[in-house]
């Protein structure tokens, strides 16, 4: 999760790419730049994330690497998540002839106009059907003018753009690729006079071209789908009137307003208004929740009922659903390490296949007697046409594009598919409890006083004592005291981490903390002990008693524990600050295998790591919420954060973010990264199978063109609607 500090990482738009191959061939030429030390491009959004040392080659350099193969390219400036929807626009697709980069498929954008492309290839297919009824040869010659006459026009029609691409393309020096093959392989059918092969090679090649960029098409409207969450104004109060603006505008502190139907634009709190919010945006949730005065709302939720005042807490580009939706339109730039493997062999795959193809073609007829040379040629061709590796390449970025997408619906947003991978070899959890599997909302129900002190006393110190701290612990005792705290009586005040705050209030020193606090500062004390989360207090150096307070298990919490067994989870741990009653406690009512109680920050980082010394090749994912949780987020194999209550810190270093804040989440998130890796390896074994089989067959002469052709489009197509299912 670190990057080396001397590289740039750059997002640019890439128009006029909708195939596979098209990602395929910019990774790999970027790639071949000094300096470049990561590039993805993903089709689906047609975005390309370039990490490169800004010392050996420029942006200038790779802009221009781009555009050499005939796609256009700009580089998108610093932006708020604001502005996620422009780079879905159509105009971002554009992409005329001029660009030289036509794979007689529109290049369009995901409005794909089927219709219109569907005109020449059923002219085409027309042709088609009228050539296979002239089978008479004219005199003195093999052809038959019948079959010039509308196998021609037939092929051009279904192959003109591939014809031309192939030849630009090869005058660029990217000679392989799929326009490549189709080229050779159908001229040569021509050649040896199988006029019907190659024009329904090229006329399915065609088909499947179309349904690739249909397959890409329904990609890019579901992200579109999800882009249109984004507020598009807010109803900003000012002095009493209501104007609209743009929710960007809008500044921390400022009052806005939300009606009945409309959606929150920004996150902030409730101040006046009480109403039900549609979640289902953020957290993938229908049931509406219940809000009221003094409750955080998040932007992209929905206004159900009542008219809500709200003051905003965060600016736009740091609200939730700002980021969920960088999340995901980024999600796939951190791949897996199988889909670098299969660019990686798709690259060689193909040459490899077109060197044996020309072997066939060459060697038997002058090393086996007797051999046909035109029999040769045609087993070579039936090569060309299975060499090309579409299926593939773009199945595999589908099916993980496919399950990150369904776990965002899921209200589960994984940051990339490398992270969805390694969920699949999971065999350890480890929860933090407040706030991960306890509420986190704490209420105090008791105090106890000792030394004289008065229980009113007692609240009141502690109150003011932590006056500054933003801690649940330290709201539930504000809370309780409900009175107004005068703050210009609390001086000196300093938090000591992982065992509590030293403050000088009204003259007095006043510790308030946990057990160890008390031990730190040598005070005499008799309890040590308690069943629950305790405030211990001390004044001047003598105990005055201390404060029990409630935190709940969330409800869902033991069903988490059950549904990761169930998955396959082998171990189940919790580290907690608090301790060791209150966590042996929570431990057993949830049925962990393990628990760690009276940790620090630092501490915690300790635990994992043992934990991580012996998984082995197993992963540990661990789940948490606060600020202190970040660096044993940040240390886990995978780190995931409670996203609706989670810190901002906690939430930027995880690999994987839970809108709900719920642990179930956490054994769906598995079983969603399990469901995608068994399609991507359907996908690899089947068309990994199919293409070898056919190989063989057509080297050896049981396989004609017309095989070649489902070996080829037939696997991309199967492959391509069998990544679509991880999408449900």
């Amino acid at each position: 999760m670190t990057q080396t500090p001397s590289l740039k990482t750059q997002q640019m738009q890439v128009g006029g790419m909708d195939c596979a191959s098209c990602a395929m061939k910019i990774e790999g030429s970027v790639e071949k730049l000094p300096g470049i030390a990561e590039v993805s491009v993903n089709v689906a959004t047609g975005r390309m994330v370039v990490s490169y040392d800004p010392q050996e080659v420029s942006e200038a350099e790779i802009q221009n690497r781009v555009t050499r193969l005939g796609y256009t390219i700009a580089i998108e400036q610093s932006r708020t998540p604001a502005s996620l929807p422009a780079v879905m626009n159509d105009h971002d697709d554009d992409h005329n002839e001029d660009d030289g980069h036509d794979h007689g498929h529109s290049h369009g954008s995901g409005e794909f106009n089927l219709k219109k492309e569907l005109v020449p290839v059923i002219l085409a297919i027309a042709l088609f059907a009228i050539g296979i009824f002239f089978k008479e040869p004219l005199h003195n010659t093999p052809y038959n003018i019948g079959e010039l006459i509308v196998f021609i026009p037939a092929y051009l029609l279904s192959g003109w753009s591939v014809l031309k691409t192939a030849g630009r393309n090869i005058l660029r020096g990217q000679i392989f690729d799929e326009n490549f093959l189709m080229t050779i392989a159908t001229l040569g059918a021509f050649a040896i006079h199988q006029f019907p092969e190659a024009v329904a090679v090229m006329l399915f090649f065609k088909v499947g071209e179309l349904f690739q960029e249909y397959s890409v098409g329904r990609s890019r409207r579901s992200i579109k789908a999800l882009l249109e969450v984004r507020p598009d104004s807010a109803n900003l109060k000012t002095n009493g009137t209501i104007k609209a603006v743009a929710p960007e505008t809008v500044n921390v502190g400022d009052f806005i307003v939300v009606k009945p139907g409309e959606k929150v634009p920004l996150d902030g709190e409730i101040l006046d208004g009480n109403s039900q919010v549609d979640t289902s945006a953020l957290t993938g949730e229908s049931v509406p929740r219940i809000v009221q005065p003094g409750d955080p709302i998040l932007a992209g939720m929905i206004n159900k009922s009542g008219l809500l005042t709200i003051r905003v807490t965060k600016p736009f580009g740091e609200s939730s659903i700002a980021k969920v939706l960088d999340l995901v339109e980024n999600a796939t730039s951190k791949k897996a390490d199988t889909e670098k493997f299969i660019t990686k062999f798709a690259r060689y795959y193909t040459p490899v296949v077109v060197f044996l193809s020309l072997a066939v073609a060459i060697l038997p007829p002058l090393l086996i007697p007797g051999a046909n040379r035109s029999d040769w040629i045609y087993r070579a061709l039936i090569l060309l046409v299975i060499s090309c590796p579409c299926g593939l390449v773009i199945s595999i970025p589908l099916g993980y594009f496919g399950g990150i997408g369904g776990a965002a619906k899921r209200g589960i947003l994984v940051k990339g598919s490398t992270f969805l991978d390694a969920l699949t070899a999971v065999k350890t959890v480890v929860f933090d409890k407040t706030g991960t599997l306890t509420k986190g909302t704490f209420k105090v129900t008791q105090i106890v006083t000792k030394n004289g002190f008065s229980e009113l006393e007692l609240l009141a110190l502690a109150a003011q004592a932590e006056a500054n701290s933003n801690h649940p612990v330290a709201q539930s005792i504000r809370e309780a005291y409900s009175q107004p705290i005068n703050e210009s009586e609390v001086s000196e005040y300093e938090e000591i981490a992982g065992h509590g705050i030293r403050a000088r209030v009204q003259n007095k020193i006043v510790l308030a903390g946990n057990d160890r606090l008390l031990h730190r500062e040598n005070i005499d004390h008799d309890t040590c002990n308690v069943a629950g989360t305790v405030v211990h207090l001390a004044v001047d150096g003598r105990y005055a008693g201390y404060i029990l307070i409630a935190d709940e298990i969330k409800e869902d919490a033991s069903q988490a524990i059950r549904d990761l067994k169930k998955v396959g989870v082998q171990r189940t741990v919790m580290l907690t600050g608090d301790n060791e009653v209150v966590a042996k406690s929570v431990a057993g009512q949830l049925c962990l295998d393990a628990y760690f109680a009276g940790l620090l920050p630092e501490d915690k980082v300790g635990a994992i790591e043992k934990l991580l010394d012996r998984s082995g090749k197993n992963k540990v994912v661990f789940v948490g919420d606060g600020i202190n949780d970040a660096p044993v987020i940040a240390r886990a194999d995978i780190g995931m954060a409670m996203g609706g209550l989670g810190s901002d810190a906690a939430i930027e270093t995880a690999d994987v973010v839970l809108m709900t804040d719920a642990p179930s989440k956490v054994a769906e998130a598995i079983q969603v990264a399990r469901k995608t890796r068994t399609i991507v390896v359907q996908n690899i074994v089947l068309a990994m199978a199919i293409k070898g089989i056919f190989i063989a067959l057509g080297t050896i002469g049981l396989a004609t063109l017309w095989e070649a052709v489902f070996a080829d489009v037939g696997v991309a197509l199967l492959a391509i609607f069998n990544a679509s299912r991880v999408l449900k």
